[in-house]
This record gives structure tokens, C-alpha cells and sequence, in this order.
């Protein structure tokens, strides 16, 4: 009889575990601690590379807390992704008075494909409103935190079975 170990996690394992994000200032963006964890598969694109990179060679029961840095967390802010609009473009937004339209307001475009992009206003001025396209969390260090809670290699054949 062969003792098998219990597996760490690789490119593509199962993982099941419960995670927070927080700021260097410590302010949650996202945790799951206080509900149910999550699973997913390791590259199934769930979990940005930044973070799955630090679950490698964890076992179930570990934990980790590391700082992940902006490049590799959300990204850099991309001075490319401040546009300039002309207030025209906008005159029926900064019109409404129940939805007022002032820097921090988050306003949706369409792309080329017709998807949707957040934008949020940086400032409005006489002759153009400036929008930050770049991820909310773009620029920012965040602090991840995880907890194992199971690991099924890559090479296993799962099935989930539902009572």
C-alpha cells in the first residue's frame, strides 16, 4: 500500500479556500471569512495571476498573508486611461438633479463591442469632463490573505456529487 501525500497547490489543482483583499491601511475590499468558500481552479482566469502565484505550494490547513504589489495586483495607473470628453457629451447627465454628475460619480460607456466600461469622473470643468478608466484598485498595494481549506490535484478526476 502506496501512502499518498496531500497534495499542494500547481497549475491547474482545485482549491477551495477563504480569502480577503485589504488596503495597505487595512480597509476590506472583499472577503469571504464570514461565508462560504470558494473554489476554482488554478489559471481558470477566477483569481488574477498576482494572487493564484502566492497559493503555489500551499496545502490544505495553511495560510498565507502577503502584500502583493500594484503591478502585480490591479495594475499601475495608466495615465492613457484618464480621457478628456467635451462637456457637451455630457450636458444631459449634468443636467439631472436627482443624479448629480461630479467627480467620483461612476458613469457606464460602451465599447466598440457594446460592452459596458466603467468610468469614474475625475473633474468637471467649463469645456470637459475627465474620466479615469483604470481599475478602481489600480495604483493600490493589496494585502491577501488565505486560508486552505481543501486541494485536489490537477490529474484528479472529480465528481461533484449534489444530495
Amino acid at each position: 500500500m502506496t501512502e499518498t501525500s496531500d497534495p499542494v497547490i500547481d497549475s491547474g489543482s482545485l482549491v477551495t479556500l477563504h480569502f480577503s483583499l485589504a488596503l495597505s491601511n487595512g480597509d476590506i475590499i472583499d472577503s469571504n471569512f464570514d461565508k462560504e468558500a470558494v473554489s476554482f481552479r488554478i489559471g481558470d482566469g477566477n483569481m488574477l495571476p498576482g494572487f493564484e502565484k502566492e497559493l503555489f505550494g500551499l496545502k490544505s490547513g495553511e495560510e498565507i498573508e502577503k502584500t502583493i504589489p500594484c503591478d502585480s495586483a490591479f495594475g499601475s495607473i495608466n495615465p492613457q486611461n484618464l480621457q478628456k470628453f467635451p462637456v457637451e457629451k455630457f450636458s444631459h447627465l449634468l443636467e439631472d438633479d436627482l443624479i448629480p454628475t461630479e467627480a467620483g460619480s461612476v458613469v457606464s460607456f460602451k465599447d466598440p463591442g457594446g460592452f459596458d466600461i466603467p468610468g469614474v469622473i475625475q473633474e468637471v470643468t467649463e469645456r470637459e469632463v475627465v474620466v479615469d478608466f483604470n481599475h478602481p484598485l489600480a495604483g493600490k498595494d493589496i494585502t491577501f490573505k488565505a486560508y486552505i481549506i481543501a486541494v485536489v490535484a490537477a490529474d484528479t478526476d472529480t465528481v461533484e456529487i449534489k444530495v
